[in-house]
Parts: C-alpha cells; sequence; structure tokens
C-alpha cells in the first residue's frame, strides 16, 4: 500500500492510501466542519445541510442524485459529529469515476428554498425521534453537561427552536463559509490509482472558488456535574459519565483506548464482570473520545431505576479503583488482543481505511497506516496506563441520568 498526497491551486487537498490489490474502491469528501463551528442561532445547520445536499444540484435532481449511485451499485451516505462532515461511497473500481463525479456534484448543491422547508419537517421529526427512543438523548445531554458553554457541547441534531427559526439564507451563508475548497480533503482507499483521482478532482472540483476558512478554538473547561432527567415513558435508567481524557499525545491516546477496553469492553471488562455479568445492568462501557482540543473517557449504563442508584456507586468505585487496582498484565494483553483485532478487521474493506485514513488526516494531519497503529497499540506499557491514570483520574466525572426517577441520590 502507498500513501500519497496533493494539493489543488484552489486549496482542495487530496490524500489516498492505495492499494492496488483491493477488489473495492472507497472515496470521500471529509469537510471540517460540524456542530462545534455553528452560532446558537445556526444550532443544527451542519447536520440539516448533510440531509441537503442530495436535494439536488444545478445538474441533478435529487431522483438523479439517489438513482445515478444506485445504477453503480454503491454503498454511499454521510454523516456528521461534532468537527466534521463526511460525504462517501464504496464501489467497484470500474466505477470509481462515476462515484467522484457524482460526489463532487453534490458538494455544490442547490440549496432550494423549497427543499429545505420540507426537509426542515424532517430534521424536527429526527430531533423528536431521539427524545423519544432510548437513550432519549443521553449523550448530547452529558456532553452539554460537561463542555457547558464550550462549541463542543453543543447539539448535532440542534434544537427544535433553533431548526424552527432557520432561514434558508442562513444555511446558504453558512455553506458559503464552511465548504471552501480549503476545508475539504478528497479522500480515497483501496483499488485508487492516485494521479487519476488527481485528474478527477481537477476535472470536477478545480473550479470551487476558493476562500478562507478557520475554526474558533476556545479552551475546554470541563464540568462535573451530576444531572437527573425525568423521562416518564421510560422503562430503564440511563446514565453516561464523562471525565478528562488526552487528545493530543499519540502514546496517552492508545493508552486511553486500551485502558476503556480493560475497564468497559462489552465483554470481559471489570465492568462486564462487575454489573453486566452478575445481572445487575443490561448493559455497561466505556471509551474514549477524541476531538481536535479535547478528550473524554466515557462510561455508559443502563439498568433497572431501582438499581440505578447502586450501579452508579459501583461504576463510581470502579473508577476510583482503577487508579488503585493496577492493571494487570494479563488484562492489558487481553485488550491489546481485541484492540488489533479491531483495527485489522477494520482495515481490510476499503471503506474502513477510508474512515480512519481521512479522520487521521482531517483531525491531526497524519497517515498511519494498519501496522502504525498495531505497533502503537503493542508498544503501551503498564507504566503508560499507571500514568494515564495520573494525569486523567477517572473520578470525579459529569455525570446524566435520564429515566423514569425524578430523583436519585
Amino acid at each position: 500500500m502507498q500513501f500519497d498526497k496533493h494539493y489543488l491551486p484552489n486549496g482542495l487537498e487530496i490524500v489516498a492510501e492505495c492499494n492496488p490489490e483491493a477488489y473495492s474502491s472507497a472515496v470521500g469528501f471529509f469537510v471540517r466542519t460540524g456542530a462545534r463551528d455553528e452560532t446558537d442561532a445556526e444550532s443544527g445547520v451542519s447536520h440539516f445541510l448533510e440531509h441537503m445536499m442530495f436535494k439536488g444540484t444545478p445538474t441533478r435532481s435529487a431522483e438523479d442524485v439517489n438513482r445515478e449511485f444506485d445504477e453503480i451499485g454503491a454503498h454511499y451516505n454521510a454523516c456528521t459529529n461534532e468537527e466534521s462532515t463526511i460525504y462517501y461511497a464504496n464501489v467497484l473500481p470500474e466505477y470509481l469515476d462515476r462515484a467522484v463525479g457524482l460526489l463532487a456534484d453534490i458538494m455544490r448543491p442547490s440549496l432550494r428554498e423549497a427543499d429545505f422547508e420540507t426537509e426542515k419537517q424532517v430534521i424536527l421529526e429526527e430531533i423528536h425521534m431521539y427524545d423519544d427512543q432510548p437513550p432519549f438523548g443521553a449523550d448530547e445531554r452529558c456532553r452539554a453537561a460537561y463542555f457547558g458553554s464550550h462549541p463542543l457541547g453543543r447539539s448535532v441534531l440542534g434544537t427544535v427552536e433553533s431548526i424552527t427559526h432557520l432561514r434558508v439564507e442562513v444555511m446558504r451563508d453558512y455553506f458559503a463559509r464552511r465548504y471552501a475548497p480549503a476545508n475539504i480533503v478528497l479522500v480515497g482507499a483501496g483499488r485508487v490509482a492516485f494521479d487519476h483521482l488527481v485528474r478527477l478532482a481537477e476535472a470536477h472540483c478545480g473550479g470551487w472558488e476558493s476562500r478562507p476558512v478557520t475554526r474558533a478554538m476556545a479552551p475546554v473547561e470541563p464540568r462535573v456535574p451530576f444531572v437527573v432527567i425525568h423521562k416518564e415513558i421510560a422503562t430503564q435508567q440511563y446514565a453516561l459519565l464523562m471525565s478528562p481524557a488526552p487528545f493530543d499525545d499519540a502514546r496517552q491516546r492508545y493508552a486511553a483506548k486500551l485502558l476503556a477496553t480493560v475497564l468497559g469492553d462489552d465483554s470481559g471488562s471489570r465492568l462486564y464482570w462487575e454489573l453486566v455479568d452478575p445481572g445487575l445492568a443490561e448493559h455497561a462501557g466505556m471509551h474514549h473520545a477524541e476531538y481536535a482540543d479535547a478528550g473524554a473517557m466515557i462510561t455508559f449504563l443502563c439498568c433497572a431505576p431501582e438499581d440505578a442508584a447502586d450501579n452508579l456507586l459501583r461504576v463510581t468505585e470502579l473508577h476510583r479503583r482503577a487508579g488503585q487496582d493496577a492493571v494487570t498484565e494479563a488484562e492489558l494483553q487481553q485488550a491489546k488482543n481485541k484492540v488489533c483485532s479491531r483495527v485489522v478487521l477494520a482495515g481490510e474493506r476499503p471503506r474502513g481505511r477510508l474512515f480512519a485514513v481521512g479522520i487521521d488526516w482531517v483531525c491531526r494531519g497524519e497517515y498511519r497506516s494498519v501496522e502504525d497503529d498495531l505497533q502503537a497499540v503493542g508498544d503501551v506499557t503498564l507504566d503508560d496506563l499507571d500514568d494515564l491514570l495520573r494525569r486523567y483520574p477517572l473520578s470525579p466525572a459529569a455525570t446524566v441520568t435520564i429515566g423514569p426517577l425524578e430523583e436519585l441520590d
């Protein structure tokens, strides 16, 4: 496999991990924009805009876009998070040219007002849906509690109020500011000839107007409130806990992922044996999240309401003990085996490598091969985990619990 990169004169960057032995090709436009780049009045516009990108262009209707993707048998979609919006397609190599052309075309949408008003109702229904089904938006509510007024605490979906009052002119202005070529990376993975990908980018994207783009990077000041939200329709009690974690130091990032696996993997972890195996909780887990300027360890719990208080105490005690009951060599090796297996399995498909390569490049400006990740995981030691827990204790943590309970000690 070979990694290459290239810039177009207008600022668009092209990167690709080329594998001539692959059986498929994956390509995507990664845009450095998400919920953190919005104002309060624009809250939810990044995700709303993601929907609108498929509603037609000056050369294609919405039906044309979907029909043409289907004609080439593409697995295509888009997603939005706090820091990026991604549009991608996975195709057979002979259809790569058409996939790039289609994706490039929808990157310059019509943004018609009639489509905007119709899709607004879809977004509002989506907000209501996530509020009405488990875990009732617990993740976004916990981020809001943890980050406070920092942009990372903003909801990706937005609110009913912000979406209701959003105007198409505001979306058009946001698109013009954030979807400039210098803020977009075209990423390829799998059976991709890099020089050919560059020529496709020049043909389809070379005429995009260049303009500067910046991102405000306000300092993160984590908060640790305890919030109980009454949800009458819920039958289970859900809880999320967030505490600081590394985001910039590569060795500590991998140590954090391994620690989360030791403590909160969905099988064979300390949380699993403490809560799930004995039947005290339906689910309990932990994972490491990282952003451009912050990291977080996130613990999730779902259980019967009458067990919630005791289970939260058990989680807090497990967090506390993590810094005292040292991780054993056997636990670390088991976590390494799990993480390495996931890296390799995800890397066997070009679509998996597309996201790994694209996110690493967009977020940190670095390329990491599968071998690089495996080496980094293998290099983590017990001392690294001890150092991690000294620098980033798991307690205290911001805690949000949602369910039928009106209060919880």
